[in-house]
């Protein structure tokens, strides 16, 4: 694996990084409109990246393969969709919330399951990076290596307020800012370890390769629906994360045909 390859794999785990470090540079918590705009922009940004980095692709390396073009498409969506719905099911996100009663239990707990339950949720987003710089590796034409660069810097963008997302809540519940920092930053360490377990494989992967790119996508939609939008919608400065979403779509975009 070359230097320029585990660079690309370590771009999304940039984003978390720098997005928990805002937990050290700030006093207070995060302002709540800052908060509704950075999660819209994180749900815009992974929407465009799911349909022009991801299942566009799969269609296409579906049509060389001789399968029919929506199949793979199709089948690796849902599958990604009932992945994370199960993972959810069995880890369910722990929202951090001030104004509920911390019941049985404690600040330390809830900080532990939170932590989990989004490290595994970032799992088939590393696996997505993977898949893109292994599919470039191999030589096809569909995803250059410039393509697989711009689908690493777009979820490093939705993984910047990710980590903020992480690390300020923890902030606020009493946790010291070099440990909220901590565990905002090791929520993404499983990406770029995800991505180099999928390369690894790569010889297996070729066959399902469009699969594997809308498998990942339907994963990335699930987190944008279930986790994302809701958040941005609830209470007040809803058109702040409407916005957010706007631009973080269009931006993904521009960088995907611009540079792919």
């Amino acid at each position: 694996m070359n230097s320029n390859i585990l660079i690309g794999l370590l771009i999304p785990f940039l984003g978390t990084t720098l997005g928990s470090a805002i937990v050290l540079l700030t006093k207070n918590n995060m302002k709540t409109y800052i908060q509704k705009l950075l999660l819209g922009f994180a749900s815009g940004v992974m929407i465009a990246a799911s349909v022009w980095s991801l299942i566009i692709p799969s269609i296409e390396m579906a049509e060389k393969q001789n399968i029919i073009a929506w199949l793979p498409a199709a089948v690796g969506f849902l599958l990604g969709i009932i992945f994370l719905l199960i993972l959810d099911t069995i880890v369910p996100h722990i929202h951090l919330d001030k104004t509920k009663p911390e019941g049985l239990k404690t600040k330390i707990k809830k900080t532990t399951m939170l932590v989990f339950a989004v490290t595994l949720h970032n799992i088939p987003e590393g696996m997505a990076v993977g898949v893109v710089f292994a599919s470039s590796m191999i030589g096809n034409s569909d995803i250059s290596y410039l393509s697989a660069i711009v689908l690493a810097i777009g979820i490093a963008i939705q993984n910047f307020p990710e980590g903020a997302i992480i690390s300020m809540p923890l902030r606020a519940e009493g946790v010291s800012k070099t440990r909220a920092f901590a565990y905002g930053m090791l929520s993404g360490i499983v990406e770029p370890i995800a991505a180099i377990i999928t390369i690894l494989l790569t010889n297996l992967v070729i066959p399902i390769l469009p699969y594997l790119l809308s498998f990942a996508a339907g994963a990335m939609i699930y987190v944008v629906v279930e986790e994302l939008i809701p958040e941005a919608q609830s209470g007040e400065h809803t058109n702040i994360g409407t916005i957010g979403v706007a631009i973080g779509f269009v931006l993904m975009m521009i960088l995907d045909i611009a540079l792919g």
